[in-house]
């Protein structure tokens, strides 16, 4: 039996996806991205809990970033704060990670050793944004001796100072594979991991 892997869904949030006047401009391919992914994932993980066989094939780690008071617009409890895509209620296997820094790891310092426990040596990753908690997330998780894959075409962040969003994924992509993250199409990934799409 192989072992399971986490799928990070990182701080895909009201903020940066759906309102109109802070969301990112690619925010519909990473929502409809990430709603596959996560079906195909979930159908899965519904089978195993039919048959509970040794230890499930995916773990679904929902991230959530909050900022702290006065220093951002992700407040805990606000709207902009709330997820697009959440746990399923009574499912063991959908965790919420609530976090204050980049690196969910930095935040979560038991994280790391509670998913090895589980039998988990491999993280998928995916969201937003890119060049800041998408990347620092992988580059935690490698530091804590995982194998990480990012799923290309499933993140994303904002334009900046006239570069596009498009432009930052392949430099973050780049800066990733550099340190021995994979980086590989979502669509190749779900497939080949949790079957047809």
């Amino acid at each position: 039996m192989a072992s399971p892997i986490a799928l990070f869904v990182i701080d895909i949030q009201n903020d940066n996806t759906t309102d109109p006047k802070t969301r990112v401009r690619t925010a519909d391919r990473i929502k409809d991205a990430g709603k596959t992914i996560l079906q195909v994932a979930r159908q899965t993980l519904d089978a195993y809990r039919t048959t509970k066989e040794a230890s499930p094939p995916v773990l679904i780690i929902f991230v959530q970033h909050e900022d702290l008071p006065g220093k951002g617009t992700l407040a805990k409890d606000t709207e902009a704060w709330k997820l697009v895509f959440e746990p399923r209620a009574g499912v063991e296997e959908e965790l919420l990670v609530q976090k204050t820094t980049r690196n969910t790891f930095e935040t979560n310092p038991e994280l790391a050793g509670m998913l090895k426990t589980r039998g988990v040596s491999e993280i998928v990753a995916f969201g937003i944004q890119s060049e800041c908690c998408v990347e620092s997330t992988c580059r935690g998780a490698l530091q804590e001796g995982f194998d990480v894959t990012l799923l290309s075409g499933a993140h994303s962040t904002y334009d900046v100072e006239g570069k596009p969003a498009e432009e930052i994924e392949v430099e973050v992509e780049e800066r990733l594979r550099e340190i021995g993250v994979r980086v590989e199409p979502w669509e190749e990934v779900v497939a080949r991991r949790w079957g047809a799409m």
